[in-house]
C-alpha cells in the first residue's frame, strides 16, 4: 500500500511539474511574440529577442494595484501581456490627469532603460494583468550586443514626447468641452461606419483623462446624449452623429 501511496504522489508530482512548465514556457512564448511587436524592437532577429525574453520576470498584478508610483526610483521596463493599465500624474493636493489607458501588448517605463531621474507618472492596474519585467541592467547588457537598437529606440521614445507634448497643448489651449469630444474620438473604433467605444470610461475616469471635474463631465455627455450624438448603454457609447465643434 505504501508503495503505491508513493507511486501516486510521484506521478502526481511529475504531472504538476509538467504543467507548471507547459504554463511557464506559453508565458515566455507570448512574451517573445510582445516583444516582436514594440516598434523599436520589431526589427531584431528572434535569436536577438529570445535572448532579451531570458532575462525577463512574469509578474501578476490584483486590480487596483500600483505597478509604478510617480517619483520612484527607475529599475526596469514593464510590458504588459494581459489586463489594463492607467498612466497618470497627480499633484500635492491628490488632483489626477490620466495620461494614457494601456491594453495587453503595451510597454511603459521604457524611460528607465536609459536614465536615472525618478518615474514620471503612475501606473495603476484597472484590471488583473501580467507583466514581463526587464531590468535597466538586463537590457543595457543587451543593448551592448545589439547597438542597432538605439536609434529605434531613440525614434519611439521621441514619440512618446510628442505625444505628451500634445497633451500638454490640448489641456493649455483647448476648453473642456474640446479635450472631452478629442477623448472620446481617440477611444473610438470604427465599426461598421459608426465609432464604438466598447469598453466606455466612467465619467469620473473620463474627468481624469481630460483633465476636469467630473460634474463638467456629467453635464457635457448629458447634453451630448439628449441632442442625439451619442448613444450609452452599460458598458458602451455609439458617436451616433458628428459631434459639435464647439458646445
Amino acid at each position: 500500500m505504501q508503495d503505491k501511496a508513493s507511486l501516486y504522489l510521484f506521478k502526481t508530482a511529475m504531472i504538476l511539474d509538467t504543467i507548471h512548465l507547459i504554463k511557464h514556457l506559453a508565458v515566455h512564448q507570448e512574451l517573445l511574440n510582445t516583444l516582436q511587436k514594440i516598434p523599436f524592437l520589431a526589427s531584431v532577429p528572434q535569436e536577438s529577442l529570445a535572448s532579451l525574453s531570458a532575462h525577463a520576470k512574469t509578474t501578476h498584478f490584483p486590480k487596483d494595484a500600483f505597478i509604478i508610483t510617480e517619483g520612484d526610483d527607475t529599475h526596469s521596463m514593464f510590458i504588459l501581456l494581459s489586463g489594463k493599465v492607467r498612466v497618470f500624474t497627480s499633484d500635492d493636493e491628490g488632483k489626477e490627469v490620466t495620461l494614457a489607458i494601456q491594453e495587453a501588448g503595451a510597454f511603459f517605463g521604457e524611460l528607465a532603460l536609459l536614465g536615472d531621474e525618478p518615474r514620471s507618472a503612475s501606473v495603476v492596474t484597472t484590471e488583473k494583468c501580467l507583466c514581463g519585467i526587464i531590468s535597466k541592467y538586463d537590457f543595457k547588457q543587451w543593448l551592448l550586443q545589439n547597438p542597432e537598437i538605439c536609434l529605434a529606440l531613440l525614434s519611439t521614445l521621441s514619440d512618446k514626447v510628442r505625444q505628451l507634448t500634445d497633451k500638454v497643448k490640448q489641456l493649455a489651449l483647448s476648453n473642456v468641452y474640446e479635450r472631452t469630444i478629442r477623448v472620446l474620438k481617440d477611444m473610438a473604433v470604427d465599426e461598421q461606419g459608426i465609432p464604438v467605444i466598447r469598453d466606455r470610461p466612467t465619467q469620473q475616469e473620463l474627468a481624469n483623462m481630460v483633465g476636469a471635474s467630473r460634474e463638467m463631465i456629467n453635464k457635457i455627455m448629458k447634453e451630448l446624449t439628449k441632442g442625439g450624438y451619442v448613444e450609452i448603454d452599460h458598458k458602451s457609447l455609439k458617436i451616433i452623429n458628428k459631434l459639435p465643434a464647439s458646445w
